[in-house]
């Protein structure tokens, strides 16, 4: 599966941003689907997971709260909603798509900014 990542942005610190990931082919709902973010000179650490069918979702502790993870299968959309956006939120997000136990297909990343 192809992932394409959008909705990046520059946002002041308290607003808030709709990342999507619009996924490629016919078998997207048979995926569970992650976001990570990577901030400037740090690993890339895992945000939000949403099982296949939508009715699971995981958060890291940073951003439980105010991000909330979706997805339209019929749209082959992942979302990732982030409200109360802080400036250490700032990194490029990426979505993944996990297939078994490894996330094996990821999108370009898209650079989110939040302004103090």
């Amino acid at each position: 599966v192809q992932l394409q990542a959008s909705g990046g942005g520059l946002v002041q610190a308290g607003g808030s941003l709709r990342l999507s990931c619009l996924a490629s082919g016919r078998t997207f709902s048979s995926y569970a689907m992650g976001w990570f973010r990577q901030a400037p000179g740090k690993e890339r650490k895992f945000v939000a997971s949403i099982s296949s069918s939508g009715g699971n979702t995981y958060y890291a502790d940073p951003v439980k709260g105010r991000f909330t993870i979706s997805r339209d299968n019929a749209e082959n959309t992942v979302y990732l909603q982030m409200n109360s956006l802080k400036p250490e939120d700032t990194a490029v997000y990426y979505c993944a798509a996990k297939a078994g136990t490894s996330y094996g297909s990821w999108g370009q990343g898209t650079l989110v900014t939040v302004s103090s």
